[in-house]
Formats: structure tokens, C-alpha cells, sequence
């Protein structure tokens, strides 16, 4: 859908006096051209038309923030003043509360609109000085972004206002009792054990996202006791791996017992308090689970811990004389500390890369059963010497940089700003409980494109350090891919009933994509599709699953996967018509029971797909593949199988030669062949198997050679036998 249609259809009514007027711009740019070519005079004009659009929407998005901001101070003075009488002897009604709820609901929805009005402005700014910049020949593009940041209407951030509106939300849905317990929970346990799914949100998407979770969770707010500030949700993560990248390798394949080491900071640069983490994947089969694990090391003593100068006992000499914590605990990540420690001193490991991003986290305190959050502004920083330059000059850490996003003084090989923002949610359902029904919905709607197995560190690492890596991750292929979907009707922030909905009609036909491009046959394939892969990858497809993989709106299909109608033209025409009549309904009745019903997953990995996907020159996609100790068993067993058909092929073979008379000798000289030949292939299929399941390559692992062959082979031996007898006989 073209700019001008999606704005049309995606602008909100009560505000469509104050949108950018993108279709009088673009029909001043087209007029001007067809009259003559473009002069100074007419860019000075064009720019002034700019810069009036720019004034009426700055002008309004101002105004709408400081109403906003009123009607969340009027609702804080109502929210305390009805709880207040929760304490006196005249409780607040029911009606309170409910009128409490949809004035606050009606807000919400408000932000919502004028966070959707601020991106569609910035969008039609940007498409129209691109579409001049096209057009004219003129460049406009540097000199108008100066007059845009001057005016920064698209900058504004609403995670302070996302922050009190969940707080008085939470006191009205729960009627004045909310949900009381440790605000870092989490932050002080020191093993994780979640189901963790993750997924990929679209800028434009981040805000609705937000206030749709805030309806359901509160925000988690670590300090309470403190105003909140932009700088109190950003988390740092220092990675470590060495020269060979062996930690991102392990984790890129998904090895059984493959770490992830980093160093986390919450808020600003000085936090004093570093948690040392350690992830260890675990595969299924093994019993257990995941595990990320973590001990706290002051700032100051980070370096020589790292070399081994400030020991474990040192670490922990404190905690001991406290006594605050159970000496078990104490005990327990003293041995994580000295296998962290044993870890990066024999192995070599250093800083790679800096992970940064501004976490809201909505989780009842106390609470771990629903935790879900949202990573915005993500970026990546190279942190290693490799290419020869000490980006950290011997320190755990680089120090030109801070929570200052987008880093603008780093260099452009030195930083990865990710597109989206990251969705984690993670559930404890160990006991058996179901996900909550809202939590369904929501990682099935429009707004989020799941991406199984996503990581900060491993995309990273194979973007910032491309020339070190062969493998990569299968989603970075795909990145130029957009992940926006078309609106779900009924799903989203909306007004309340009597308020009115001031939002256009015509929002399910609003599209998401590039002025020049149309949308596809596939955009709008519901959320249940299958990851797509390069058929050149050797990768095995994802099933459908309830959540969506990597581009829901690229579905990958066998080739030959639909049935054609066979037309017998070399035939009489009335000959071929009844052959025709026959044979196609048969045929297609065989395609719709044995082949139309096949699970894409159980495709072989050597099938061809329809993919338009382009895997780098001497790269490779990734996919894990999960290996479980039954499979080499499985390959041992089929071993076994070839041996006792060689036994049996051999003892008909002694059998004939022994008591045989006659031509007995040339028949157990072929039973004897047969056997030999069962035996040399077996083994050979046997080690075969057990390399590529080892390395986990994606090939047929089915046999249609070796069973005809020695079918083939015995029928020829009895055959022989036969004959001699008949000959001699």
C-alpha cells in the first residue's frame, strides 16, 4: 500500500486537521515538474511548505502531551482520593472504581493515539523529502533533518508516562489492594528457570504493545521509593568469548552444555554493583533445564578478577562475616564464581561485545508466574581488539561510551542499532498451569512476529564481527524483511464505549509497507506459519506452531506440492477425455489423502523450497538441531539389524556348502558374497550416520539404496541356486 493510502486509512479523526498534508506536498512536487524544471525559487517555496507542516504538527503534538499530562494529574488526585477511603468508614462504591478504570482506560487510549500520530508524521516528513530528493535532484534530506531536530516531535519517550499511568491502573483494577511484594523479584534470585519465547516488535507497534501489557501486568519498578527516570531502564551487558568465538559458536549450535558469559550493569555508568553471568544451555533429554546463573562483584574489583589477582575468597569474605545470607547460598555461588573465574583464564576469554537496551518489565511483585519485557533501542558495540585496535585499553570494558543511545560518536563498524524492539515473555509452567488467555492473544496478533531461539549476542557477534564467522543465525538473512502485519479488527487500544472512537473506520485495510511497494500474495498469511529457509542452506523447515515464526508472511511451500491436471494430448480426443475423467479424480483423491495432509516438518531437508531469501557468499545458516542420545541408538540398532541379516546369509551360505551336493558350492559362494557385501554396507552406513549426527547436518538419514541392493542380491543368489540345480540336474 502507497504512503498516501496508509495514511488515509490509519489517521485518527479528531486529529486530521494536524496531520502533515502529504498528498497537497506530493501534488505541489508533480505539478512544479510538469511546468518546468526545478529552480532555487522553488525550493525555497517547497521548504517553506515544510516547515508550516512541521510548525502544525510539532504546535499540536506539543499541546496534546501537556493535556495528557493534565488528565494523568487530575486521575492521580481522583485514584488517591477514592482509595484514601478504602481507610474511613464510608467505602468507595463499585461505580467508583469502574469510572476510575474507563477514565484511565480513555487516557490510554489518548497516548496511544498520539504516539501513532507522532510516527506517521515522522514517516510522511521522511517519505516526502525522499521523494524530492528523488524527484528534483535536489538534496534536501541533511538540511531539513537540523530543522526536524530543532523541532523533535518524533523524540518524545512515554515510559515515564507508561510508568503512572500502570501504577494508578493497577490501583483501580485491583480495587485499591495491589499485588504487594519484593519489586526486584528476579533481581534477587540467582537461578532462572523459565520458558522464555521471544519476538520481534515493530517501532511502530512498541507504545500500543505497552498499554495493552499495563492493562494486565503492572510496570515492574525496581526503586519505588524514587522518581522515575529514563536512565533507571537501561541494562549493559559486557560479552566474552575469545579469538575462535568457541562461546558463540556453542551457542549458535545449540550444544549441549554451551555457555554465555557476560558482566550486567543496571542504569547508568556509575553502578557500582556488576552482576557476573553465566547461561547454560541444556538439551531436553538430559532432565534439566536452562539455567542462567549469577553473583554480584563490585565495579572496582571487576579487572583483577577477571585475571585472577582478586580471588573468590576475597569476593566473598564479606558475605561470610554478614552472615545475612544462608551459608549454603554463600557456598553455591562461590563455585559458580571460581568456575566463572577457572573459565575465562583457561580458555582466553576477553570483552567481544557490549549489548544496550531500555527495559520496561511488567511482573506482579513478588510474583514470577507472567513476566514479560520489552527491550527498546537495542544496540550492539564491538568491545574486542581483534582487527589489532584495544577498544577497551585493557579494562573489562570500553569507556567512550555509556548509556548515551545511539552512540552517535562511535564509528559505523563498531555499532549494530537493532530495527525492533525485543518481546520476551516468560512463563513458569512447570506445575502445569495454561498461559493466561490475554497472553495468547497477544503473541498471536499483529503486533509481534515471533523469533525462536533469538539472541542480543549472537546477532551481535555475526554482524559485527562478519569476517570471523561462517555460520550465522537464520534470521539475519531476512532482516531487510518488514515485519509488519495488517491490523487485526477488535485487537488493540481502543476508547471506551461511551467516549467514542475517534479512530478511522477504514484501519484493517491499512498496510504497512514501502511507497513503491504493493503487498504480496502472502503478507497477510495468518500468525501459525513456518520459518523459511534457503533451500541452498541445507536447513530443515519449523513446523506450524501457535506462535508464529520468523516472517509469518513468507511461507515457505514443497515445490510439487499441488496437483495438476493431467491432460492426454497424444490421444484420440475422445479417448483422451475419458482417460482424463478417470485418472484425475483418482489421482487427486491419492494427493488430498497422501500428500496435501503432509506436516511441512516432515519434509526431507533436501527439498526444494520457494524462497527468495539470499544467504551471504561463504556463509551458512544455522539452525539448531536438537540431537537426543536415542538417535545414536537408533543408528546402533539399525547396525545391528545389517549384522544379523549378514549372520543369516552367512549360515545359509555354510549350510549349502557344508551339506549342499552338487552345485552347492557356486550357490554358497553367492549367499557368501551377499553376506560379505550386507556386512561392508551396513558399516559404511553406520559410521556415515554417526558423523553427520554428530555434526548435526541436515541430511536424509533414510536408506532406499541399501535394502533394494541386497534384496537384489539374495534374489540373485537363490536364482542361482535354482538354475545350478536344474542344469545339473
Amino acid at each position: 500500500m502507497k504512503f498516501g493510502e496508509q495514511l488515509k486509512s490509519s489517521l485518527i479523526r479528531d486529529y486530521y486537521y494536524y496531520y502533515i498534508s502529504y498528498d497537497d506536498l506530493k501534488a505541489d512536487l508533480k505539478k512544479t515538474l510538469k511546468q518546468h524544471s526545478w529552480t532555487e525559487k522553488d525550493e525555497e517555496r517547497f521548504v517553506g511548505l515544510l516547515e508550516a507542516e512541521l510548525d502544525k504538527v510539532y504546535t499540536f503534538q506539543k499541546v496534546k502531551n501537556g493535556e495528557i499530562a493534565r488528565r494523568i494529574k487530575d486521575a492521580e488526585r481522583e485514584v488517591n482520593a477514592v482509595v484514601h477511603q478504602l481507610d474511613l468508614n464510608d467505602p468507595p462504591t463499585e461505580q467508583q472504581f469502574e469510572d476510575l478504570e474507563e477514565e484511565l482506560s480513555d487516557i490510554i487510549a489518548d497516548v496511544h493515539d498520539l504516539a501513532k500520530f507522532t510516527r506517521l508524521n515522522y514517516t510522511g516528513f521522511q517519505k516526502i523529502i525522499k521523494k524530492h530528493d528523488k524527484q528534483t535532484n535536489w538534496t534536501l534530506k541533511p538540511i531539513f533533518s537540523v530543522r526536524l531536530n530543532a523541532k523533535p516531535f518524533f523524540k518524545d519517550n512515554y515510559d515515564v508516562v507508561v510508568v503512572k499511568i500502570s501504577k494508578l491502573y493497577d490501583l483501580v483494577r485491583t480495587r485499591g489492594n495491589p499485588v504487594r511484594g519484593d519489586s526486584a523479584a528476579g533481581g534477587a534470585q540467582q537461578n532462572f528457570v523459565r520458558q522464555t519465547t521471544k519476538y520481534w516488535v515493530h517501532p511502530d507497534n512498541i507504545t500500543e504493545l505497552k498499554l495493552i501489557i499495563l492493562k494486565h501486568l503492572p510496570v515492574l519498578v525496581f526503586n519505588s521509593n524514587k522518581e522515575f527516570e529514563v536512565e533507571d531502564s537501561a541494562i549493559t551487558s559486557i560479552y566474552y568469548d575469545n579469538r575462535d568465538l568457541d562461546l558463540y559458536k556453542g551457542r549458535l549450535e545449540k550444544n549441549e552444555g554451551a555457555e554465555a558469559l557476560r558482566l550486567r550493569w543496571y542504569g547508568g555508568m556509575k553502578s557500582d554493583l556488576i552482576f557476573v553471568e553465566r547461561k547454560t544451555h541444556r538439551e531436553d533429554w538430559t532432565g534439566e533445564k536452562s539455567v542462567k546463573a549469577r553473583f554480584p562483584l563490585k565495579e572496582k574489583h571487576v579487572n583483577d578478577f577477571m585475571v585472577g589477582k582478586y580471588t573468590v575468597a576475597q569476593a566473598f569474605e564479606k558475605a561470610r562475616k554478614e552472615g545475612k545470607k544462608p551459608l549454603k547460598e554463600i557456598e553455591s555461588l562461590e563455585a559458580l564464581a571460581r568456575e566463572v573465574q577457572y573459565s575465562v583464564l583457561t580458555r582466553h576469554l576477553r570483552p567481544v561485545m557490549r549489548s544496550f537496551y531500555n527495559r520496561t518489565a511488567f511482573q506482579l511483585p513478588g510474583d514470577a508466574r507472567v513476566r514479560i519485557s520489552l527491550d527498546t533501542e537495542l544496540t550492539m558495540v564491538r568491545e574486542d581488539n581483534f582487527d589489532g585496535y584495544d577498544r577497551t585499553h585493557r579494562n573489562w570494558r570500553r569507556m567512550d561510551i555509556g548509556v548515551d543511545w545511539p552512540f552517535n560518536q562511535l564509528p559505523p563498524k563498531d555499532v549494530e542499532r537493532f530495527p525492533y524492539a525485543v518481546l520476551e515473555v516468560k512463563l513458569q509452567t512447570q506445575m502445569g498451569q495454561e498461559p493466561p488467555q490475554w497472553v495468547r492473544e497477544l503473541v498471536a496478533s499483529h503486533l509481534v512476529e515471533a523469533v525462536p531461539k533469538f539472541s542480543k549476542f549472537i546477532h551481535g557477534c555475526a554482524t559485527l564481527l562478519p569476517d570471523m564467522v561462517t555460520q550465522i543465525p537464520f534470521w539475519l538473512p531476512q532482516m531487510d524483511v518488514d515485519i509488519r502485519k495488517p491490523i487485526m479488527a477488535h485487537y488493540g487500544i481502543e476508547h471506551p464505549a461511551h467516549y467514542g472512537s475517534s479512530i478511522s473506520g477504514g484501519s484493517d485495510d491499512a498496510g504497512y509497507f514501502d511507497e513503491e511497494e504493493l503487498v504480496g500474495d502472502g503478507v497477510a498469511a495468518a500468525a501459525g506459519s513456518v520459518v523459511r529457509f534457503d533451500s541452498d542452506a541445507n536447513a530443515p523447515t519449523s513446523s506450524t506452531s501457535e506462535n508464529a515464526p520468523l516472517l509469518a508472511h513468507s511461507v515457505p511451500k514443497p515445490k510439487n506440492t499441488f496437483y495438476k491436471p493431467v491432460h492426454f494430448e497424444n490421444l484420440p480426443p475422445a479417448l483422451g477425455s475419458t482417460f482424463s475423467a478417470l485418472y484425475n479424480p483418482i489421482a487427486n483423491f491419492f494427493f488430498d489423502v497422501f500428500i496435501k495432509q503432509v506436516d511441512v516438518s516432515t519434509i526431507p531437508a533436501g527439498t526444494e523450497f520457494i524462497s527468495d531469501i539470499k544467504v551471504p557468499k561463504g556463509k551458512r545458516i544455522c539452525v539448531p538441531v536438537r540431537v537426543e542420545p536415542k538417535v545414536y541408538f537408533a543408528n546402533e540398532r539399525t547396525f545391528l539389524s545389517w549384522m544379523h541379516i549378514a549372520i543369516f546369509l552367512s549360515t545359509i551360505a555354510g549350510g549349502l556348502l557344508n551339506f549342499g551336493q552338487g552345485a552347492s558350492l557356486e550357490a554358497s559362494l553367492g549367499f557368501f558374497l551377499t553376506a560379505a557385501l550386507t556386512i561392508i554396507y551396513g558399516l559404511f552406513m553406520y559410521l556415515w550416520r554417526r558423523y553427520h549426527i554428530r555434526h548435526k547436518d541436515a541430511v536424509r538419514y533414510d536408506d532406499m539404496i541399501g535394502p533394494t541392493l541386497i534384496c537384489g542380491a539374495i534374489f540373485l543368489s537363490t536364482a542361482a541356486n535354482f538354475y545350478f540345480r536344474y542344469t545339473q540336474s
